[in-house]
Order: C-alpha cells, then sequence, then structure tokens
C-alpha cells in the first residue's frame, strides 16, 4: 500500500495526476510538464518532497560517526552549512546520494532519497553500534516543501518577519538557518535538485498545510504554481544532477559516476567502504559517466545502448528533449577512452542511431552563476 504524504489533500484539490513514487502516492504534474517546467525557470515552482526521508543523528560522537558512515568529511563541516554526500556498502557501491546539514556540534540531519529512506536509516543504526550517537528516524513525522526559481527569495521574504529577513537573503548555497515563516518555525535550507535558486523549507506534518497554502498566496503576485515530479526531473537532468536508480546505484561506484571529489581520503576514520575506494582513486575507471547532447531532434531513454563504429561503447541512463535548450540531452556511461567532450558517438534509438555529442555538464547554468 502506497503512503501518502500530509499535503495528499491539497493535491488532489489542485487535480494533481499522481504516481507511485518511492511506494508514495506523488503528484506527477498539475498541468502539463512542459508549463512547469518553464515556471520554476522563468519564476517559482512549489514542490511537495515530503517523500524524502529525515534522519537525526544525534550525540557527542555524532560527526565521527557520520564519517565513518558516509563517505564525506562532516567532522570538518561548520554549524549550519550542508554537504552532499554517499553512503556506500563495503564493496564501494552506492547505497544511496544524500544531504546531510549540521544543526549544531552534536546534531546533524541526514536527508535521504525516498525510495532509499527506510534502507539508509537502518543501515545508520546498524553501523552506530559502537558510537555515543542516537540515530532517529524522523520521516514519517516531517513535511518538506521546496521552493525553486529565480522568484523563489521574494517570497519566502514576503512571508518572514523582518527580524528573519536578513537571515533568508544571507543563507548561503548548501546551508541551512532556522526561520519563521507564516508565523511557523521552519528549518530552512538552500540547496535545490533544479539548477535555480531555490529552497527547502523542514516542517512538522501538522503545519504542512497551512505553510504550504502560505507559500502560495505569497506566491500569487511572483508567478509561482505548484510542480510535480516530471518537471523535477527533467530540471534536475538539465542540471546534469544524478538520480538514483538512475545515474546512482549498488553496481556504481564513486569515481566512474564523477563523484570522486565527495569521497574523502584525508579524513582519519576507516569508514564503510574505505578499503575499497581508497585504491579506485589511483585508477582510471574503465566507464565514466557523461553528458550527451543530440545533433538531431530524437532523444535518448534511459537503457539505451551507446554505440560507436557500430560498437556498443555504453547505455544511457537518462534522456529527454530540454525545454530550456531546445535540443535533447542525456546522462550515459561510456568507455572511459570515449568520455571526452566533442567526442561524436551515436545512441541506437529502436534500431536507428543517432547522433550524440559528449559535452561538459551541467548542460544548464542558470544566468549569473559560473
Amino acid at each position: 500500500m502506497t503512503k501518502q504524504t500530509a499535503l495528499y489533500a491539497q493535491h488532489q484539490e489542485l487535480g494533481a495526476a499522481f504516481t507511485d513514487f518511492g511506494g508514495w502516492q506523488m503528484p506527477l504534474k498539475y498541468r502539463s510538464e512542459l508549463e512547469e517546467h518553464h515556471t520554476v525557470r522563468r519564476a517559482a515552482g512549489i514542490f511537495d518532497l515530503s517523500h524524502m526521508g529525515e534522519v537525526m543523528v544525534t550525540g557527542p560522537q555524532a560527526a565521527s560517526f557520520l564519517n565513518y558512515a558516509l563517505v564525506g568529511n562532516m567532522e570538518i563541516m561548520a554549524v549550519g552549512k550542508a554537504k552532499y554526500s554517499l553512503i556506500c556498502t563495503e564493496g564501494g557501491g552506492v547505497i544511496d546520494d544524500l544531504i546531510t546539514y549540521r544543526l549544531a556540534e552534536d546534531q546533524f540531519l541526514v536527508v535521504p532519497n525516498a525510495s532509499n529512506s527506510d534502507t539508509v536509516a537502518a543501515e545508520l543504526q546498524q553501523r552506530a553500534a559502537d558510537f555515543d550517537v542516537t540515530v532517529q528516524d524522523q520521516s514519517e513525522e516531517t513535511a518538506l516543501i521546496a521552493v525553486q526559481g529565480p522568484n523563489a527569495e521574494a517570497i519566502l521574504l514576503g512571508m518572514a518577519p523582518a527580524a528573519d529577513r536578513d537571515a533568508i537573503t544571507s543563507l548561503k548555497y548548501y546551508a541551512a538557518v532556522r526561520v519563521e515563516l507564516a508565523g511557523q518555525p521552519v528549518l530552512l535550507a538552500r540547496t535545490g535538485y533544479t539548477g535555480e535558486d531555490g529552497f527547502e523549507l523542514f516542517i512538522e506534518n501538522a503545519q504542512a498545510v497551512q505553510l504550504w497554502k502560505a507559500v502560495t498566496e505569497a506566491g500569487t503576485n511572483h508567478g509561482l504554481a505548484p510542480c510535480g515530479l516530471a518537471s523535477r526531473d527533467s530540471l534536475r537532468l538539465e542540471a546534469g544532477m544524478p538520480l538514483y536508480g538512475h545515474e546512482l546505484g549498488l553496481e556504481t561506484n564513486p569515481f566512474e559516476a564523477g563523484l570522486g571529489g565527495v569521497v574523502s581520503l584525508k579524513k582519519t576514520e576507516n569508514f564503510v567502504g574505505r578499503s575499497v575506494l581508497e585504491p579506485l582513486k589511483a585508477e582510471t575507471p574503465e566507464r565514466k559517466l557523461v553528458g550527451l547532447r543530440g545533433t538531431g531532434r530524437r532523444s535518448a531513454r534511459a537503457g539505451y545502448d551507446v554505440v560507436s563504429n557500430g560498437q556498443t561503447v555504453g547505455t544511457v541512463t537518462s534522456g529527454l528533449p530540454s525545454p530550456t535548450l531546445g535540443y535533447p540531452v542525456a546522462l550515459a556511461y561510456v568507455d572511459t577512452a570515449l568520455s571526452e567532450p566533442g567526442t561524436e558517438l551515436q545512441v541506437d534509438l529502436r534500431g536507428r542511431p543517432e547522433g550524440f555529442t559528449v559535452v561538459e555538464l551541467p548542460f544548464y547554468k542558470r544566468p549569473g552563476r559560473s
């Protein structure tokens, strides 16, 4: 039986088309996914992300524990900052990619993906056995609302008391702060999964509907509209961001996925997977994740073969026609020898080869960002 977020009734009222995602009934779209995509690029979109996990790690050894449990270095992270990281198996495979927020010296919030939330929570609890920490899965009690787009900051400023407005405008990328929005206490993060400026609002389920309505009202004059998972996927792909189950998985290691920089070998902890991952850092992977730009009009899709000189040299992991750029884009794993930008390849589109060129990621960068 699929779960429903605290905002399910709101989505029904808005006429959302639903889909099963990670065991949750989530809005796929409210209007056309193309319209929702452009809304986020040009104004702002509001997303229900309450299917994501929230795992609180608290205790005097919280930082050292996470340095053992995750591949990144959480010990050096300042309070109020966030870090993108991975939780890996002993064999170096990716269990999940996640964001960790340091809320206090001895308190961290780990946010895994919806489909892996239970797995990550259980894995962290198991790995915590030898540490003085408490691992508490708060996913069922926590709602998460995202406001993404160039008008996102202006919308939130219209909801905040004067005392909190500086905290919002000064909040850096990959950071979080506690503020009041529409009279409700909110943990406000500035991360995002769309390639645009944007915020994530963590709040208890009981206040989720009130906050959703308040954001919607505050966004009336800023072009805000509700957006679903379909546009979220096209936005993240343009931004070159991986999706677990497509670009990442148990059979994927961080180095072939282009995430070698996330693995900290400077920290002293013998983190889970280190014995396998450390030697890989000095090796050239057999395959690499690359961006592909279509030279024609037809789009590649996940699972399609990448071909060079009639030989299969890789596999597409995600692909679609880019609404913003106007041409097909895709992510794919290809033989490392063919991974340099400018390399001409083909994708087998159901028996018909179509030209694609390897390009640097991301495909899209928002204006004003280098």
